[in-house]
């Protein structure tokens, strides 16, 4: 990483015209490429040519940084409108929240809303995330020089957000805890706090598939694109820039997965936008093995060992849905928002002349919930042969505890033993439709049963025909 220059875009979003500058200016450097970060950054490959003043200007108005201390702003805003999300919290209020910004954080912030599953909750040190009370948040710290993480002791307003974060960055080095913390951030900004009435539950949610078009309301689509070697070719991206500004399609946002979602495509452009994709010979149907994994940048190792993974996997007809997987090598402090992590060992000092052959551990979040932020140890110092059974071992186990966590997480006066219902489940999304609730987007009225849809019927998320659904016991 230290031989990588990173772009900064606040929250991962940027327009179709934003991004073209960034590729030309990524082409005066001589590269034909650029890479995605997991902070939703664009980092651009190693290159030998020096940059003189006028390309160091002009990328500088980007947020280019030399200064490793400067972070950029995670927020769930990729999520909007097309995952489950809090009722209060829409697309609007992140673009204001972000916008609000007028500084260069030191700090990782995160700013998410708890029942999404793509963009992590915890992987900052300022977490704000959404709270049940319209515009106002959760704040979890999780600062180097102290034990633990904890939670700021009030709710923070929407719009005080940004100053909130310029302040802990001003005082947190000075607090022992996080009430001499609080009073400290009092001296300097009141805010327009609230008292926290009930401690923040974050629900269970698993990994979302996010490639390939998708429905999103009922005139729009969205569109999911992945690159397994996190290597985006500037020609397609100029040309796809291109598509969006002729298409009336305002935003792209960059996920933490290395990826990219774009919102907003209207009906009418959806086949235009399918032959583009197709005639650029883009496979957007890639199997949630590939997408559900978070891999170093530019490390050629880690990807080497994914694909003996997912090719083991795929082989033994190994599902996954639901879970995802780190690869990274061990540290003393580090932030995993993964299910399972496969922890790269360092070899010791003395015998680095030496060569040996690399070993693993393997940690899994506890209910394999990365929320959960407490990772226990399942095996270590193995061998890569043994990872692909180990991890295979790991998936079964998940899916045999699956749904106890729920149990866990339910209120006091929900009814401890509640009757099983039949419903329809989507084979290939596994999207449920049940007639209590109707399906909005597609404008189906709550209490019309699976039999009475139209045969012209789609999955809401995935646009599987209505055959593909089969019966499934909730």
């Amino acid at each position: 990483m230290s031989e990588l220059k990173r772009i900064f875009v606040k929250g991962g979003i940027l327009s179709p015209s934003e991004l073209k500058q960034i590729i030309q200016e990524a082409r005066s450097l001589g590269l034909d490429a650029l890479h995605f970060g997991s902070r939703q950054d664009i980092i651009l490959p190693e290159h030998s040519e020096v940059i003189n003043d006028h390309q160091k200007s002009e990328i500088e108005n980007f947020n280019k940084v030399i200064d490793p201390s400067v972070q950029n702003i995670v927020c769930s805003y990729v999520s909007a409108d097309i995952f489950p999300s809090t009722t209060w919290l829409n697309g609007s209020t992140y673009l204001y929240i972000l916008e609000s910004f007028k500084h260069q954080p030191r700090l990782k912030i995160n700013i998410t809303d708890p029942e999404q599953g793509l963009t992590p909750l915890f992987s900052g040190e300022l977490n704000f995330i959404a709270s049940p009370h319209e515009d106002y948040w959760y704040l979890h710290l999780n600062l180097s020089h102290w034990d633990a993480p904890v939670y700021y002791p009030v709710l923070i307003y929407s719009w005080d957000i940004s100053k909130i974060a310029q302040v802990l960055e001003q005082t947190w080095r000075d607090a022992e805890d996080v009430e001499e913390l609080f009073l400290l951030v009092n001296d300097i900004f009141q805010g327009n706090n609230r008292t926290i009435e009930k401690e923040l539950l974050v629900p269970y949610k698993p990994f979302p598939y996010y490639e390939g078009m998708n429905k999103m309301g009922i005139k729009q689509y969205w569109l999911g694109l992945y690159w397994r070697n996190n290597k985006y070719y500037l020609s397609f991206l100029e040309d796809f820039c291109e598509f969006c500004l002729d298409n009336r399609i305002g935003k792209i946002c960059i996920t933490p997965w290395k990826s990219f979602i774009v919102k907003g495509i209207p009906t009418e452009s959806k086949l235009l936008l399918e032959k583009f994709l197709g005639k650029s010979g883009i496979n957007v149907r890639h199997s949630l093995l590939e997408l559900n994994w978070h891999l170093p940048v530019a490390d050629k190792e880690a990807l080497a060992l994914k694909k003996f993974i997912v090719m083991n996997f795929d082989q033994n007809d190994i599902s996954t849905y639901g879970l995802t997987f780190a690869i990274t090598t061990r540290a003393s402090r580090k932030i995993y928002f993964t299910s399972i992590v496969i922890e790269k060992n360092n070899v010791p000092d003395l015998i680095k002349q030496y060569h040996i052959r690399p070993t693993y551990n393997v940690l899994y979040g506890e209910r394999f919930d990365p929320n959960s932020q407490k990772y226990l140890v399942y095996a270590q110092d193995v061998d890569q042969i043994e990872l692909p059974g180990l991890l295979m071992e790991l998936s079964k186990l998940y899916f045999e505890q699956l749904g106890e966590q729920d149990s866990e997480n339910q209120l006091p006066d929900k009814d401890e033993n509640p009757e099983k219902k039949q419903v329809h489940q989507c084979t290939s999304c596994l999207t449920v439709y049940d007639p209590e609730y109707g399906d909005s987007f597609n404008e189906i009225a709550a209490g019309t049963s699976f039999e009475d849809l139209p045969d012209t019927y789609e999955c809401s998320i995935c646009a599987s025909a209505k055959k593909t659904f089969e019966i499934a016991t909730i």
